[in-house]
This record gives C-alpha cells, sequence and structure tokens, in this order.
C-alpha cells in the first residue's frame, strides 16, 4: 500500500444526521461532504480559504471547509446553511431575505453560517482585530461586522444588504 492509498472510515453528524464514510486521507471535508455525502449547502468557490463560500460551524464554530481535511474531523458536528433551517429559517437566514442580504446566491451559505458563528462570537465577548475597548463585550458596529465577515467574498458585491441583514439578525 502507498500512503497515497490510505484510507479511513469517519463518522460525521452533518446537520443532525450521523454519517459515516470512508474518505482517502487526503479528501478535504468539503469534498466529503459534497462527493462522497451529497451535501451541497458548502460551495466550493477557491479551495485555497480565501473566499468562505465552503463555511459551515464545525463543533459550533465557523470554519471553511476547503482547508481541513476529511479525516481530521472524526466524530465532528457541522452544521451547514440547510442545518440551521431545519425547524424553520434561523434569524439570519430571515434577514438575509427581509435584506436581500444575496444575488446569485452562490456565497450565501457561507455568508450566512459564517454571520451565525460570528455573532456567536460577539456574544461570547470575542474580540477582533478592530475591536476598541478590549476590556467589554464588542459593540457590534459596521466596522467590526466588516471585519469578522471580511473572510467572506460576495462577487455580485451585497455587502451593504448583508451588512444590513446581520444588523438586524443581531437586534
Amino acid at each position: 500500500m502507498h500512503a497515497s492509498d490510505a484510507r479511513s472510515e469517519i463518522a460525521l453528524e452533518v446537520d443532525g444526521e450521523r454519517r459515516s464514510l470512508t474518505v482517502d486521507h487526503r479528501t478535504t471535508l468539503l469534498d466529503a461532504l459534497r462527493e462522497n455525502l451529497g451535501v451541497t449547502s458548502p460551495k466550493k468557490g477557491c479551495d485555497h480559504g480565501q473566499c468562505g463560500s465552503c463555511t459551515v460551524l464545525l463543533d459550533g464554530r465557523r470554519v471553511t471547509t476547503c482547508l481541513s481535511f476529511a479525516v481530521a474531523n472524526d466524530g465532528a458536528r457541522i452544521i451547514t446553511a440547510a442545518g440551521l433551517a431545519r425547524d424553520g429559517l434561523h434569524p439570519v437566514q430571515q434577514a438575509f431575505l427581509d435584506q436581500d442580504g444575496f444575488q446569485c446566491g452562490y456565497c450565501t451559505p457561507g455568508q450566512v453560517c459564517s454571520a451565525v458563528g460570528m455573532l456567536e462570537e460577539v456574544a461570547t465577548g470575542q474580540p477582533s482585530h478592530v475591536t476598541t475597548d478590549l476590556e467589554s463585550d464588542p459593540a457590534l458596529t459596521d466596522d467590526e461586522i466588516r471585519e469578522r465577515m471580511s473572510g467572506n467574498l460576495c462577487r455580485c458585491a451585497a455587502y451593504p444588504n448583508i451588512l444590513a441583514a446581520i444588523r438586524q439578525a443581531a437586534s
């Protein structure tokens, strides 16, 4: 057996459903989700961690799945944008609809997952690079939102509406 032939069986909980699969050790989490499990909510954009289209919530934290190997996440709990809507639209999803926070929609699942994760970071007091007062919880200013969402690109430039959607969801 060559090192390039190494495969492992892993288990993931995806959107509340336990799934098992066998993957090559070089398979990214994104490819395992899309190609092995048929979970198409995370999108393949740049495949280099630059665009955020593949963002999901992994054990409660936002992660770009194109930069993570599937085998490194054995046993993980993954929530995609589709999984956020299991019992009706998540408040962030509703805000994206209300504020027209999308155009072509390709980046939207990653934007939504990133916004949900980002709002949780703010709620738990995690500062960003633009947080000015490190002694208290970060204020959710427009600059704070922009900084925290900077890893998610939108080719259609729906940024003002995405910002408005996140402001709505945060209130």
